[in-house]
């Protein structure tokens, strides 16, 4: 079974890198740790944690989304609703709730969830984004918890993986056989090793 570290990235469309990197940068105060990029195109990467990042493209004429409220279901095509980033306490809240509110930014008020306390608010791509402090004794990884009252029948199974769900590997790729092939960040690696 695969070892999952965290989110590697979260890879975020904008449309105004600068104004991109001047929230996350500088207001979350989130680390540019790299950049790629060629006239017309760019792909910049901000540390959240030790093994997470978040990173945006920069593309000619892409437009803010419109706004929408969190967690509140839309008609049409959706890929996915808000991004959380937990912070280690309460106080971290606060903090990241002043900073947006001094910037002139909207943030919601400090949300009790019982497992999470979690602020709300939009970047200036109108990216729904959240953080969440964990409630201290409540350890939802150890102990899974469904209060769903009408569960879905898979979420019925229980938390674990299920076997004989999918088709099993009969030929996992030999050693001899796997490639990797040179992507864009090729530059990240060459500048990496010029400072070392």
């Amino acid at each position: 079974m695969p070892k999952y570290t965290g989110i590697n990235h979260l890879a975020m469309v904008t449309g105004d890198m600068d104004a991109t990197i001047r929230f996350w940068r500088d207001l979350l105060k989130m680390r540019l740790i790299a950049g790629i990029g060629r006239p017309g195109y760019r792909h910049y990467f901000l540390e959240i944690s030790d093994q997470d990042m978040i990173a945006f493209f920069e593309w000619p004429d892409v437009q803010p989304l419109e706004e929408r409220d969190h967690g509140f279901p839309i008609p049409g095509q959706v890929a996915f609703d808000h991004i959380s980033f937990g912070v280690d306490s309460d106080d971290d809240l606060w903090e990241i709730k002043d900073a947006l509110e001094a910037a002139d930014f909207w943030c919601s008020e400090v949300v009790d969830h019982g497992f999470i306390h979690s602020i709300y608010a939009f970047d200036p791509n109108n990216i729904p984004i959240e953080f969440s402090a964990s409630v201290a004794g409540v350890d939802l990884r150890s102990t899974p918890v469904m209060v769903d009252t009408s569960p879905s029948s898979e979420a019925q199974k229980g938390v674990n993986p299920q076997p004989g769900v999918w088709p099993k590997v009969t030929r996992p790729t030999p050693i001899n056989e796997r490639e990797i092939y040179e992507g864009e960040g090729q530059d990240v690696l060459d500048a990496l090793q010029k400072k070392g």
